[in-house]
């Protein structure tokens, strides 16, 4: 991980750290290039833990978002996630 990730990270942890009482509800952004196979890795990560899983197309069908409503139990399970779905090749995090 290059030092402006980490940087974000880190400042994306402490923002979730300060703002929210923890465990709680967290709404997870992504789109993905409309692959089903990509739009299962994300679901599947999610798996078990109680999520609330949309997706939608867009317009040309090129594209996916995926908004997932679930509750974490800290702010680096929250990292952590993103971290781990980083690896998909092609997501964007919002």
């Amino acid at each position: 991980m290059d030092k402006k990730t980490e940087e974000f990270y880190a400042r994306l942890k402490e923002e979730l750290t300060n703002s929210t009482l923890w465990p709680a509800e967290y709404l997870f952004k992504f789109i993905v290039p409309s692959d089903n196979q990509k739009v299962l890795q994300i679901e599947d990560s999610f798996d078990r833990m109680g999520a609330v899983i949309e997706t939608t197309q867009s317009k040309t069908g090129k594209y996916t978002s995926v908004s997932i409503n679930v509750k974490m139990e800290s702010a680096q399970s929250v990292i952590d996630k993103y971290l781990e779905l980083s690896e998909i090749e092609g997501i964007i995090s919002l």
